[in-house]
């Protein structure tokens, strides 16, 4: 540029016409994650999202339930695989079933895309895959922001944050205070490695292995790179549902930490979650991602799910019901545990047991 020749923002990197044609081309998926709280108030591209709260009269003391998240270094195989609808997805599982763990129905969310530079096509697909996770939920997707940043991300970099808000009434907050000696613990299956632990599974597979994302993998039954990004398993209208259909005292979302870690989260002091792992057989990326990494078994364990993305907590003669009304649901779940006294030595949760092969 001449010295000559003034300064604008589209020389400094930001397109602001790219920035419009991509709101034109995500208002359609926006769309089909109303629910009647939002239906006809304001639209895509207006300063704030609008949620009718009055449809919260209906609770004695509804209490809002909030939380944010994003999907980590997840991202970066997306860019590579040039795949951008279904990070949207991990994005919305990270944030409701947060949420749905103290009990909440997810109401609404916003998201936050960050890019080097604004290809409107790339970030429709990235909203895609966020409406598609909304409809997923039952909730709302009322607004988000996407932010160019040229010079500090390069053009096909990207991030994606989000938030989301929920609700349950005061007397139905579920927390450690409910869980009980007893209690049975009800594992749910993930889908895969959902959105955690990808740090080590990019250095493992990439660094240690030297594998390409689009090698064959026997074990998976397709390339290395369809398995990493396969999409989080979205629980929060599973959980919901177990709420309506019998008692339950608890859940724990298991997200980065793994499952003990998490699981202890909503363990009360004086209570031990024994999980066995006997009770199922981790699917085949958590042993390659061990095999070919040589990772040790606890630094898996207390990294990745191991094939385990929710736990709910229910007292033992609500146990039947809870698994049928999960079966339903398409969602395959088993008894993984149970709750006892804490011992001396014993933590909040652990792992006991070898897994079943």
């Amino acid at each position: 540029m001449s010295e000559t020749t003034g300064a604008s923002y589209a020389a400094a990197g930001v397109d602001i016409e790219a920035g419009d044609r991509a709101v034109e081309l995500m208002k359609e998926w926006v769309k089909k994650t109303q629910r009647p709280e939002v239906a006809g108030l304001g639209g895509l591209g207006g300063f704030a999202g609008l949620f009718d709260a009055s449809a919260l009269k209906r609770y004695e003391r509804p209490l809002l339930a909030s939380a944010t998240d994003g999907v980590g270094t997840k991202v970066d195989l997306a860019r590579k695989m040039g795949v951008y609808d279904t990070i949207g997805r991990d994005l919305v599982g990270m944030v409701v079933d947060d949420l749905v763990v103290c009990g909440a129905e997810p109401l609404f969310m916003t998201d936050y895309i960050c890019v080097g530079k604004v290809h409107p096509e790339r970030v429709a697909a990235i909203v895609k895959g966020i409406a598609e996770g909304c409809v997923l939920a039952g909730c709302a997707l009322v607004g988000g922001e996407t932010a160019e940043h040229p010079g500090l991300l390069g053009p096909d970099d990207f991030d994606v944050a989000g938030a989301g808000t929920g609700v349950v009434e005061a007397d139905h907050l579920l927390g450690p205070e409910r869980i009980r000696k007893g209690d049975a613990v009800i594992a749910m299956a993930s889908s895969g490695l959902h959105s955690n632990g990808y740090s080590l599974v990019r250095h493992v597979v990439f660094d240690r292995a030297g594998w390409e994302l689009d090698r064959q993998v026997e074990e998976f039954g397709r390339t290395l790179g369809e398995e990493l990004l396969e999409p989080t398993r979205i629980y929060s209208l599973d959980c919901l549902a177990l709420t309506r259909t019998t008692e339950v005292h608890g859940f724990s979302h298991v997200t980065g930490g793994g499952l003990a870690n998490n699981l202890a989260r909503v363990i009360p002091d004086a209570l031990h979650a024994r999980v066995d792992r006997s009770t199922w057989t981790p699917g085949a990326v958590f042993d390659l991602v061990g095999k070919a990494g040589r990772v040790e078994q606890l630094e898996l364990e207390k990294t990745l799910n191991m094939g385990v993305g929710m736990i709910a907590i229910v007292p033992a003669e609500s146990v039947d019901a809870a698994l049928t009304t999960l079966a339903d649901r398409g969602v395959e779940s088993w008894v993984a545990g149970e709750i006892t006294e804490r011992g001396e030595h014993t933590s909040g949760a652990e792992l006991v047991g070898e897994y079943a092969r």
